[in-house]
């Protein structure tokens, strides 16, 4: 196995960027698996080496040093760039995203010299941005098009709490705010609206959104739409082509989240592994969720958990404790749900979503159980199957934790993390 990436690091938990940019950790601890690994399990990695030609004819790569490397199977896990709106100014001088560790260092070494930051994009990764920002000692304005933040993620509710919490953390919001330039000679020095006010910034930092990378697959003759269109069992257009993650496009779905890259990857392996038998299902999509902590607080979303005509939903709201959940349900199932500041029942949530249990039978307020008479509340983890999820980035159930202690004999969280994998994306469920 032999692996070509464009930034000069080892593979890294980009999710976990915001900690390195909030100083709750160094570049070196968010690496997966550092040179000594790759070497140890027989892999050639190339850093800071990207692949800019493919023969599929031939089969061989051709990366940016004049490496040339024959393969029998290539696999695009290229991933997304992040999308840069098109303004006036975009050009300038301190003007980023917040994509990998050098917008991090960037942010770090602007913030010992200039005070001002304005984040555009009001969704995970800019709130994310601007808590870094803050921890940084910057002022953060965050501009935002819709009325309420992570509109995708979460529901009215949701993200006035949200808003509310972060406004207590000393973020400034102009939300339904459309940038119309971007302000200075070289470097930036503000940013004007189109409703014709201003605000001053030395750092601006565009969180708006994601594009698949799929330029040399364009330039190696494969079939894209958004991004590479590749059939159950991952395969592209091109013999012995494969692709997986954020430049996949599968079902007319290109998935921007580590769980569905975990999962396509499972079916990719073993399919490769089974000399490409395909007796079994492949890839069949994703539910899409997310369990994220933005700033501090938990946050949890899953499936349709919007109200429409058909949906009645279940709502637990508690202004004293900051906590809000809602269940949507339709057809005596469980379709969607938002929890904010308490996110211990998104396991059995989800499960309940992901096997279509008819609920019909079960009391609505069991759906969402109160606390334990005030008394100490147990584990919701004590009740959960063997085949319900604990880590949905990379799809480890219960079961499989559970039989890796008893097996392994495995006493801390971190040999859990080790052995199974659980907890090495966002660290949700390390809790």
């Amino acid at each position: 196995m032999t692996v070509f990436g464009e930034e000069p690091h080892p593979n890294y938990n980009r999710i976990l960027l915001s900690s390195v940019l909030q100083g709750d950790a160094d570049v070196n601890d968010i690496v997966l698996n550092d040179y000594d690994w790759y070497k140890e399990n027989n892999v050639t990695l190339h850093t800071g080496d990207p692949i800019v030609k493919v023969d599929s004819k031939k089969q061989v790569v051709y990366s940016e040093k004049g490496i040339e490397c024959h393969y029998d199977k290539l696999i695009f896990a290229t991933g997304s760039n992040p999308f840069m709106l098109p303004l006036p100014g975009a050009d300038k001088e301190g003007v980023i995203a917040f994509r990998n560790i050098k917008d991090c260092q960037t942010m770090i070494e602007t913030s010992k010299k200039y005070k001002k930051a304005a984040v555009i994009g009001g969704g995970l990764l800019g709130l994310e941005a601007a808590r870094g920002l803050l921890n940084l000692n910057m002022e953060v304005d965050v501009i935002h098009i819709s009325d309420t933040l992570m509109e995708r993620q979460l529901d009215n509710q949701a993200g006035i709490m949200l808003q509310e919490e972060l406004e207590s953390q000393g973020m400034n919001f102009l939300l339904k705010a459309q940038t119309e330039k971007i302000l200075g000679k070289d470097r930036v020095t503000g940013l004007k609206f189109k409703d014709g006010t201003s605000i001053q910034a030395d750092l601006v930092v565009m969180a708006v959104g994601i594009k698949p990378n799929i330029e040399l697959a364009q330039k190696s003759g494969l079939t894209t739409d958004r991004a590479i269109i590749v059939n159950d069992y991952m395969e592209t257009s091109e013999k012995n082509i494969y692709a997986v993650g954020e430049c996949a496009q599968h079902r007319g779905i290109a998935y921007g989240l580590v769980a569905p890259l975990y999962e396509q990857g499972k079916v990719l392996a073993e399919h490769l592994c089974n000399n490409e038998v395909k007796t079994k299902p492949g890839y069949q999509g994703s539910i899409i969720y997310t369990q994220l902590k933005v700033s501090g607080v938990n946050v949890f979303s899953a499936g349709t958990f919007q109200d429409g005509e058909k949906t009645k939903a279940i709502r637990v709201h508690d202004e004293f404790e900051g906590i809000y959940k809602k269940v949507v349900v339709q057809d005596n199932k469980v379709i969607g749900a938002v929890l904010f500041g308490d996110t211990s029942d998104s396991p059995r949530i989800l499960d309940m979503i992901r096997t279509n249990r008819d609920i019909s039978g079960m009391s609505k307020v069991a759906i969402l159980p109160s606390e334990n008479g005030g008394g100490p509340a147990e584990s919701p983890v004590v009740a959960m199957a063997d085949s319900e999820t604990i880590c949905g980035c990379n799809g480890v159930s219960k079961g499989d934790i559970c039989s890796a202690i008893k097996e392994q004999g495995l006493s801390t969280v971190e040999e859990v993390k080790q052995c199974t994998n659980a907890g090495r994306s966002c660290g949700g469920c390390n809790r």
